[in-house]
């Protein structure tokens, strides 16, 4: 986080000399400690971070490869004069932990192209989709077993933690 703070800072300068580096270094620092202190964030948190980057990026390139593929399937069911559209909602419960995952979850499904999320609350999501065969396997779908490995990752490094520090 203190490195994107610097370079946010080095960026809406818009230019680089070693007093704006200077200064964005002391800003962000107290940035930093300000976010660390009254919200929560802490060290910890960019080290869990920067050790799941390599699964946020696979993540992404994974929607993308998603959202081509909805795109396609879209595009070939409003272009298909054989089969008519069946619209569905569909109601499932996801086995994810944390808000942040079924929030990424959500959000992931309505990115797809002919499936919109209605509503997320507390475990359960109601989905709309153009047609029943786009929410096909959609409870274990690419996106929850990718979500379920980072929160693994993320109780994992968190119990190693704790053992440390007690």
């Amino acid at each position: 986080m203190y490195i994107i703070f610097l370079l946010l800072w080095i960026i809406l300068n818009g230019q680089f000399t070693w007093e704006i580096f200077a200064f964005g270094v002391v800003i962000a620092g107290v940035m930093y400690g300000f976010v660390c202190k009254f919200l929560g964030y802490s060290v910890e948190t960019d080290l869990l971070l920067l050790r799941k980057l390599p699964y946020i990026l696979a993540y992404i390139l994974v929607l993308i490869w998603e959202i081509i593929k909805a795109n396609m399937s879209a595009i070939q069911l409003a272009l298909s004069f054989k089969n008519e559209i069946d619209p569905v909602i569909v109601k499932f419960t996801t086995d994810l932990k944390t808000d942040v995952a079924k929030v990424v979850l959500a959000n992931s499904i309505t990115l797809t192209p002919g499936t919109i999320t209605i509503k997320l609350e507390g475990s359960e999501l109601v989905v709309h989709a153009l047609d029943v065969e786009l929410v096909e396997g959609i409870d274990e779908s690419v996106f929850v077993k990718m979500l379920r490995k980072m929160e693994a990752m993320d109780e994992n490094t968190r119990q190693k933690w704790r053992n440390r520090h007690e």
